[in-house]
């Protein structure tokens, strides 16, 4: 990866004096007044080197106005770190001053001023700007180069071209005006009323517009960071604006309909980000697909959507299209980017044909349809993993996603790229909304650098992509961190014992210090000394050294993983939501966090708890601006999870402390009612009994309408590197484990297959206690099997983002859990 700078230059508009013209006084450092043309500023392409340095060469001045004109002035040095510009509006009419300048230097732009802001001069107007070059810290690199954009130059037509937006008054009256939409609808075209907090007001906008603000302050730092045969390049936020556009104008050439979607099927990368940003400018909907879905999966979204076009990425993705195309009768095209397709075939194209689509579309009609957007108009739908049936399709408007992309990720501590840019990894599916609100929205909110991991992320070469781009913030779910967890633990493994007893004892130092003093600062001599001497290098190795935040979400994490981190020096941050809410309803940070604890409520949002226990648990019930608009095409559905008042019941269970932190006990849907009448919440127990036995992957418990629990165990073993696929063998904190009861196993079916004594005796003993911590009789587990493999998506019993999925499991092992029951019979 290309060293990162330190610096960047930025040009600052220190005074602008109006010589020789009645009428137009300009006070020193004027500032603009109204939002500039993003399309203006996504023509700044390419910052030179000059920017990073004394300006050493020759600084001509290009300015535009209407698209046309000759050079406006000239510019000279005024010290080792300033121009003097002197634009002069000689011969030209009142007011025609241009709307840009292009300071040129070396042949790369230096920089881009704006001047539609200010006042116009009359005839014989000299304007005199001195310019500053002045350098910032902490900000990451602007781009230089990259091979999705080397078709792109800048040109007076290209840059010439404004958007006609209506000003922040008109707008915020039209985008307000929901008084006679309802608060859900479950069609595509529909239209919702905003729910506004008195306490956070803000009026809603659109996802246009939060990338038209964006690129006033980010338009010249690196936007999106991706490796091209080993090395990495960068698309500027400027640039990343225009491949937007010409993919949305390229999607209506091929005839996107307005409320229809465009699927996208493929791994993360800067193509994903286009096709998803160009679908919202197009008015269309964009809908993400799971790499591992079937044929039939993909059908039922692409259905579903109305999709037009779909978006895939290689050869194998477009083949499962190319299956069921005859029975998708809205689709008029489907879009390769990673591969060539491996021939010419009719109303497929590549990435690069469909933007030459798109150049022929004038900028005017993509504009046309751009002004007619409201926020509380459909823009993302995500497809639910259906692990209960059909999957349901959750719409999203242009408000639920500008919001959460802002107040969401406020609540988590990003920062905007003023103060420091943050820089994330993307490799989570961005079908599933965590990921694609964290990576995709959030990033062109604050101006974050989204570096793409490769498709093989999961399978082991993601910690290579944390070392290269060593992120300032990451997210994963609870799988993944176990998964570096399991690394870690097998490389101390086999370590020396000097060095593994020095990891053991900072671990220990450091997770009594955050455990007994979480939120201070102050941390005792020997803490500092153990992260000094050890931790610091582990989580360097990581490619932590700069993580100042880590995240994870979407499903519930073990005590031990987070106790793990904890003693790193790592503190997870738990986030709390659903696809429901956008992602993130909740938030932990550095300022809002508790241990086991999802943080607190996002601003402008609201939650209760409804149906409460003695112990306060009941179901999670949330309110605000990131609350769905509707279930696609299932009214009924809709009907059960949205009360009359506006209210999500999220059929999650929990409880809210003094302090208004939310603690998560399990499913409604999970919940266990046994034969006897009791309510069993599955996860608690499930946990306890992972926490207990170090050797077990997955607990699942079972007593449904049965006379007493039991459970499914899988053990821990090591994963193949090229499918993901559990493997045979086990991982060395298992073996470590067997080696500890007096086992020699170090494979799965030497357990089972032999039963091996030493392990299912200290696995009985491990769950006796667990059953004796248990609050009564009926939650002890009586019964238990030690399944042949462990749990995997490929298997079914996992979905995509590794939650459990127990109707299949129910259904896939129907003969052992019988078989617990049918001897009790006996």
């Amino acid at each position: 990866m290309e060293t990162r700078a330190r610096r960047r230059a930025h040009v600052a508009l220190n005074t602008i004096r109006c010589v020789g013209s009645a009428g137009s006084k300009l006070q020193s450092g004027a500032q603009p007044q109204e939002p500039v043309s993003p399309a203006q500023q996504g023509r700044h392409l390419r910052p030179g080197p000059a920017q990073l340095q004394a300006v050493t060469h020759p600084v001509s001045v290009a300015g535009w106005f209407g698209g046309a004109g000759p050079p406006w002035g000239r510019c000279i040095p005024g010290g080792p770190h300033s121009l003097l510009c002197e634009l002069e509006g000689h011969g030209r009419p009142t007011g025609t001053m241009p709307e840009m300048l292009l300071l040129m230097s070396a042949g790369s732009v230096l920089r881009t001023v704006f001047l539609s802001r200010l006042l116009p001069g009359g005839p014989g107007c000299v304007r005199k700007l001195s310019l500053s070059l002045q350098c910032r810290q902490g900000v990451r690199p602007n781009v230089t180069s990259s091979s999705l954009t080397d078709g792109q130059t800048l040109s007076k037509e290209s840059i010439s071209h404004a958007l006609t937006l209506p000003s922040p008054e008109k707008a915020k009256d039209a985008q307000l005006d929901g008084s006679e939409e309802t608060l859900w609808t479950t069609r595509a075209d529909g239209r919702v009323r905003p729910r506004l907090h008195p306490a956070c007001p803000q009026p809603p906008y659109t996802v246009h517009r939060m990338f038209y603000e964006a690129l006033d302050k980010y338009g010249d730092l690196s936007a999106l960071g991706f490796k091209r045969q080993g090395t990495w390049e960068h698309i500027s936020y400027s640039q990343y604006y225009l491949l937007a556009r010409r993919t949305a104008k390229g999607f209506l050439k091929l005839g996107l309909e307005q409320a229809h979607s465009v699927a996208i099927l493929g791994f993360n990368s800067p193509e994903w980000f286009f096709s998803a940003v160009g679908t919202v400018f197009a008015g269309g909907i964009v809908t993400g697909i799971y790499t591992t879905s079937s044929s039939e999966a993909c059908q039922y979204i692409a259905h579903d959507s109305r999709a037009n076009i779909i978006v895939v990425d290689t050869q194998k993705q477009l083949e499962k299209i190319l299956k069921v195309w005859k029975n998708l009768p809205h689709l008029k095209a489907v879009v390769i980017y990673g591969e060539a397709p491996p021939k010419k075939m009719a109303n497929v194209y590549t990435m690069e044909e469909l933007m030459e689509l798109g150049d022929e579309l004038l900028e005017e009609t993509l504009d046309a349809i751009i002004n007619t957007q409201q926020p509380n108009q459909c823009c993302v739908l995500i497809y639910t993993s259906g692990t209960t049936g059909s999957p349901k399709g959750v719409m999203l408007s242009q408000d639920n996603i500008t919001w959460t992309a802002r107040y969401g990720s406020q609540a988590g501590d990003i920062q905007p790229a003023e103060v420091q840019q943050e820089v994330v990894v993307s490799y989570l599916p961005l079908s599933h909304i965590a990921a694609q609100i964290y990576d995709l929205w959030t990033g062109i909110q604050w101006g974050a650098q989204v570096c793409f991991a490769e498709p093989d992320a999961l399978k082991g070469s993601l910690l290579n992509t944390l070392r290269e781009v060593e992120p300032t913030s990451h997210m994963g779910v609870p799988r993944v961190w176990e998964k570096i967890m399991e690394r870690i633990q097998e490389v101390t493994a086999q370590s020396g014992f000097i060095r593994r007893k020095m990891l053991l004892w900072a671990m220990s130092v450091t997770l009594e210090q955050n455990l007994t003093c979480p939120g201070s600062d102050l941390k005792p001599f020997t803490a500092r000394l153990a992260d000094y001497l050890v931790l610091a290098k582990v989580r360097q190795a990581l490619g932590f050294a700069k993580c100042q935040k880590s995240f994870y979400g979407a499903a519930p994490m073990t005590a031990e993983t987070q106790h793990f981190f904890l003693g790193l020096n790592i503190r997870l941050y738990a986030g709390y939501g659903l696809s429901e809410t956008s992602g993130p309803h909740f938030m932990s940070s550095p300022y809002n966090y508790r241990l086991y604890s999802s943080g607190k409520v996002v601003p402008g949002c609201l939650a209760k708890v409804v149906n409460e226990d003695s112990e306060g648990v009941g179901e999670i019930c949330l309110w605000g601006r990131t609350i769905f608009m509707g279930y696609l095409n299932m009214e009924d559905k809709t009907r059960e999870a949205i009360d009359a008042e506006g209210w999500l019941h999220t059929g999650d269970t929990g409880r809210l402390d003094a302090d208004g932190f939310l603690y998560i006990t399990g499913r409604l849907k999970e919940l266990i009612i046994t034969a006897g009448g009791e309510n069993v919440p599955p996860v608690p127990i499930e946990e306890a009994v992972k926490t207990e036995l170090p050797i077990i992957s997955n607990a699942m418990l079972i007593g449904d309408q049965r006379k007493f629990l039991s459970m499914l165990l899988t053990l821990k073993c090591t994963l193949d590197p090229d499918t993901s696929d559990p493997t045979d063998n086990l991982t060395e904190q298992a073996m470590e484990f067997c080696q500890r009861v007096g086992s020699k196993a170090t494979t799965v079916s030497e357990i089972v297959g032999t039963k091996d004594e030493a392990v299912y005796q200290a696995i009985e003993q491990g769950i006796q206690r667990v059953n004796k911590n248990a609050a009564a009789r009926p939650y002890h587990i009586q019964k238990w099997a030690i399944l042949q493999k462990d749990f995997s998506i490929s298997g079914g019993e996992l979905g995509p983002t590794m939650k459990l999925k127990r109707l299949t499991v129910l259904d896939k092992y129907k003969d052992i859990i019988d078989s617990f029951y049918r001897e009790q019979r006996k």
